[in-house]
């Protein structure tokens, strides 16, 4: 993806100094890395013993992979349910009627304005005084992830649609296409590829946000490495630094299929 059609490119002396700050940033990251090293390696946290348990099968059998998975499962359905939810209250939010849109707006601006944690904390514990039933975590967490995220996503592609010229519209109206289709076979195909990175984007944070379902007890990542690695073996950074590289891995292959995806549509 080109983005020189966003900034004009520098000349001379702007690449020289661009090279200049990167080389600068480029050794205070290095000496910021450097510092982190010798602080951990004098409390021996790159010691043998707290990190050969990572080479146990047992290890990741019984905390890993059973953590990632719950992570992958709440992610999986918060993805699945907030994109959906986020096309039902963009459409309505891009209604010609305003008792369609006012009362889109008002659900998306409430969900996007509470906090994910206290949407998760409400589902798991609120819910037995509201409808009578104990929901489980996993349920609490989908919620919030869907509710939260979905709101985000509402509102990323609403502005993606916006964005496009009026013209397509009233040229599709022209031809004889009803709204629904204008934004069907129009709108939402010219705006995907313009969404794409911050929807993706959105669906990383959802990712990363899963980790708040500890509060309520969700058997994810975060809780099966910091609670149950760490708690057996007494290496809690380790086991800190094993989890976000994971994280670091999965967020990485979601921007890839993002660019990916974005190449497809072109």
């Amino acid at each position: 993806m080109s983005y020189a059609n966003l900034y004009e490119p520098p000349g001379p002396r702007g690449a020289r100094r661009n090279r200049v700050l990167a080389g600068v940033i480029a050794l205070v990251l290095l000496a910021l890395a450097y510092v982190i090293y010798v602080r951990f390696d004098a409390k021996e946290q790159w010691s043998a013993a707290k990190w050969t348990p990572f080479l146990r099968p047992e290890v990741w059998t019984t905390f890993i992979l059973p953590g990632l998975a719950g992570t992958l499962a709440a992610a999986v359905a918060g993805v699945v349910l907030a994109g959906l939810f986020g096309l039902v209250f963009a459409t309505a939010r891009l209604s010609d009627h305003r008792w369609i849109r006012w009362p889109a707006a008002a659900v998306v601006e409430f969900f996007r304005a509470v906090p994910l944690l206290l949407l998760i904390f409400f589902a798991f514990f609120g819910s037995y005084v509201l409808i009578g039933v104990n929901v489980s975590a996993f349920t609490a967490v989908v919620f919030g992830l869907t509710f939260y995220n979905g709101s985000v996503i509402a509102e990323i592609i609403r502005a993606g649609v916006l964005s496009l010229p009026r013209g397509q519209a009233e040229a599709a109206c022209a031809i004889g296409l009803r709204k629904g289709q204008v934004m069907r076979l129009v709108l939402l195909p010219q705006a995907f590829r313009a969404m794409m990175p911050a929807v993706i984007s959105q669906f990383v944070v959802l990712l990363k946000d899963s980790a708040l379902g500890l509060i309520v007890g969700y058997d994810e990542l975060v809780d099966r490495g910091l609670n149950g690695i760490a708690a057996n073996f007494s290496n809690i950074i380790p086991a800190a630094i094993l989890i976000a590289a994971i994280f670091i891995g999965i967020n990485l292959s979601l921007d890839r299929l993002a660019h990916r995806l974005s190449r497809t549509k072109r």
